[in-house]
């Protein structure tokens, strides 16, 4: 009852919210910019913060260069809100590039154009499992995809060979290692002081859905899964028994177990002040390869290493993840916004995209003419294609999947939070809430 309570008094501060950024779109300068008029002119939106929009700066100075058809860049950080304010006015970005997870929030709401594939010169190097994924609960596609990334463990090799263990392969061995990081002075400093993992779990933004994605996979368990009986509807399955049987591990052996075999601030922390591993504190970590560039500079290159996600007892599927390339719905530059698309996913853009000294902005590149350890110059990365080709998985982009994924993370979080919670009465709770947000999606029969 509680968590139904929850998800209404959100969707009802959501609406609110939502409200007032409408009310304040007309007052905001997003489409005043000098060549928004301009027919050869496209205004193109991604996520990104300064060193990734340099990136992109580059990227599109080239398309420019072979096209003539200039792009007015709009690095934007809080994204969304600044879309929805934009698609209150019904002036949207001619092309935005964002989460491959924001499909189908943004194809509910009408804010894209439908794209064929067929129709986009080089679709063909793009593998039909990635195309799958741009894919709409109305069979149409949505998104070009464009960089698409998996889930790795980053281990400090320094400390494991102190410890003298292996590279972990299974859930038992990363409890191991963690419990040795954790007890046995890894650093050297003498001090009880080191931690085994970091884990971003807050219930913040979904942060502890996400993490916890992997883990639930391995375990043989989902959220939510399509209904074999009604094609284009969906079940929640957020109460397997296979769910309850991962969520108790992590709870009994990470969180309510030995001591500092997570930081102490887990449950609170989000990806952006969960930095104990590059501050020399933690051992573990698992997240994007988007981190290797921040982590080669600490803890150092020489003191990490890149593996796969250890295996459950379902396999070693890991969380993958990705943006697309989106077309804003009317808005008039249909050849110019294909011409864009179309130069993004070549090799040359996409290699223009991974390197030089910014941070890149394709990870894993979808075209599948190249090999991102090959145009990298470093076997780390053939690690991270390994995983995102052969044991990945995403959140299934055509639903909305936002309040699912926030409402899971509000479940584990308190109940890794209580070590006395009842594991099995909190993942019934949970799927009860889980089918009230199938529901409001109309994807229930």
């Amino acid at each position: 009852m509680a968590q139904r309570q929850q998800r209404g008094r959100r969707t009802a501060a959501t609406l609110a919210a939502t409200a007032l950024v409408f009310s304040a779109a007309a007052c905001g300068s997003g489409s005043d910019t000098a060549d928004s008029g301009d027919p050869n002119t496209l205004e193109v939106w991604t996520r990104s913060n300064p060193d990734a929009a340099a990136t992109y700066e580059r990227v599109f100075a080239a398309f420019t260069k072979k096209t003539g058809i200039k792009v007015d860049f709009q690095p934007i950080v809080n994204f969304d809100q600044q879309l929805q304010s934009r698609a209150s006015i019904k002036d949207l970005p001619d092309v935005m590039i964002n989460d491959s997870g924001s499909l189908g929030s943004y194809q509910r709401q009408g804010l894209l154009k439908p794209i064929d594939p067929d129709a986009i010169a080089g679709h063909e190097q793009i593998d039909g499992e990635t195309w799958g994924t741009a894919r709409g609960l109305d069979g149409r596609t949505y998104g070009i995809p464009y960089s698409r990334q998996a889930m790795t463990l980053m281990v400090r090799k320094d400390w494991r060979e102190k410890v003298g263990l292996p590279q972990p392969r299974t859930w038992q061995d990363l409890l191991t290692l963690a419990k040795a990081f954790a007890t046995r002075d890894p650093d050297g400093n003498g001090k009880n002081d080191t931690y085994g993992m970091v884990v971003p779990g807050s219930a913040q933004n979904g942060y502890a859905a996400w993490w916890a994605a992997t883990f639930l996979w391995q375990g043989g368990a989902s959220l939510v899964e399509p209904d074999p009986d009604n094609v284009g509807k969906y079940r929640a399955v957020a109460d397997s028994e296979a769910a309850v049987r991962t969520v108790s591990w992590l709870k009994d052996n990470l969180f309510c177990g030995a001591k500092n075999i997570v930081q102490p601030s887990a449950l609170t922390s989000t990806t952006g002040n969960a930095t104990n591993f590059q501050d020399g504190t933690a051992g573990m970590y698992l997240t994007g390869p988007y981190n290797i560039a921040t982590f080669d500079a600490t803890p150092g290159k020489d003191k990490y290493e890149v593996v796969q996600a250890p295996a459950g007892p379902d396999g070693a599927t890991a969380l993958a993840e990705g943006e697309n390339i989106y077309f804003g719905a009317k808005t008039g530059k249909a050849e110019q916004e294909k011409a864009l698309a179309e130069f993004l996913i070549t090799p040359e853009a996409q290699q223009l995209a991974m390197t030089g000294e910014n941070q890149p902005v394709v990870r894993i590149p979808v075209n599948t003419t190249l090999d991102a350890a090959q145009v990298r110059d470093d076997e780390r990365w053939a690690t991270v294609q390994q995983a995102y080709r052969d044991a990945s998985k995403q959140f299934p982009a055509a639903l909305d999947f936002a309040p699912i994924r926030q409402d899971t993370a509000d479940s584990l979080n308190a109940v890794f939070t209580y070590c006395g919670s009842d594991v099995r009465a909190g993942l019934q709770e949970l799927n009860e809430t889980l089918t009230g947000d199938l529901k409001d999606q109309d994807l229930i029969s």
